[in-house]
């Protein structure tokens, strides 16, 4: 689960004229530990929260490794008869990709030391954490000792603990856009705990205005944006560390843990927001980068063109900076 927030500045209401036969419907609730906001310009104001609440449930028992039963937990379990299904397919592939891009630093094998450092699903006591330990765990990371066959998950050493929740959030984004395009719904904004994604128009034939929280770990509700963008036809993730961490003998912790040096991240950005065409990509490099830094951040993003980024941080003072690309530029609000 995230906890980074996003405010999506549309028209909420219920259902309102557009284009004489579409009206906006708006869906919300609770999922994958977080809550949801879905708005879709439908025909005759048609509803599909029910198979939206269905396809969660689908995904959380292929994917969440906060549910005993799920197809992830299973394999974690250590059972090799599991069928792989198409999202996890889908999400490993995209894992892959995004850790070969980043050498590693994105990488779905690094359970063991989120869990040993006090956060994820099989949180441990972090008290008890030592060098030794430490090296001992990093023996179990790396997402190239795992591979596909065919639909067969192979891995080396044969036990590996994997863990999709840096980018299943923004795939499940995708999946409910894709499915609601397939009823032929083409305006639309899909929110699952701050990851979301944007196409066609609102209710007032606008783009969708979005507004990005400051790095608080309490939210201010008369002056909580960052920045309010427009976005069209795109999807955002955001990540950062300022909500999630510890502090334990005067130190901060966060829940960002490098996966080669084995310890939680230590510099100075606060949050790294990604625009791009597909969520699940989005909300992926938005963790990637939360691990780079700023400077390599930035040094990445000079070949890595497709991506518009968002990047809060401090500076020596300990005050606020900020840094983005040109394109997430054009689509701030003056």
């Amino acid at each position: 689960m995230k906890y980074i927030s996003l405010i999506l500045f549309a028209s909420f209401l219920s259902c309102s004229t557009f284009e004489n036969s579409k009206s906006l419907v708006h869906n919300y609730g609770q999922a994958q530990g977080t809550f949801y906001s879905i708005k879709y310009m439908s025909i005759n104001a048609k509803d599909f929260h029910n198979q939206i609440d269905s396809l969660f449930l689908e995904l959380d028992s292929s994917l969440s490794t906060y549910v005993s039963y799920s197809l992830i937990s299973g394999i974690n379990k250590g059972d090799t008869s599991l069928l792989l299904d198409s999202f996890f397919l889908n999400v490993f592939k995209a894992s892959q990709q995004v850790s070969k891009a980043t050498d590693g630093l994105f990488d779905c094998t690094v359970a063991p030391l989120v869990n040993a450092w006090g956060f994820g699903p099989n949180a441990l006591d972090s008290t008890l954490m030592d060098t030794m330990q430490i090296q001992s765990l990093l023996k179990k990371i790396g997402y190239q000792s795992i591979s596909l066959k065919g639909d067969t998950l192979l891995s080396n050493p044969k036990k590996r603990i994997l863990d999709f929740n840096a980018l299943a959030q923004g795939y499940s984004v995708d999946v409910i856009g894709h499915f609601l395009e397939s009823r032929g719904i083409e305006n639309y904004l899909v929110e699952v705990g701050g990851e979301l994604k944007a196409k066609g128009f609102n209710s007032r034939n606008k783009k969708w205005l979005i507004g990005i929280d400051k790095p608080l770990k309490n939210i201010d509700k008369n002056d909580r944006f960052q920045h309010k963008l427009e976005l069209f036809n795109k999807s955002l993730a955001t990540s950062g560390n300022y909500r999630k961490f510890y502090k334990k003998n005067d130190r901060v912790y966060s829940h960002t843990i490098h996966p080669k040096t084995g310890y939680p991240v230590q510099h100075a950005l606060l949050s790294a927001s990604v625009v791009t065409d597909e969520c699940m990509m989005a909300d992926a490099y938005a963790t990637a980068f939360m691990v780079m830094g700023v400077e390599s951040t930035k040094t990445f993003l000079e070949s890595n063109k497709d991506l518009e980024v968002f990047l809060i941080y401090t500076n020596e003072d300990n005050e606020w900076e900020s840094w983005s690309t040109k394109g997430f530029e054009e689509m701030v609000i003056k």
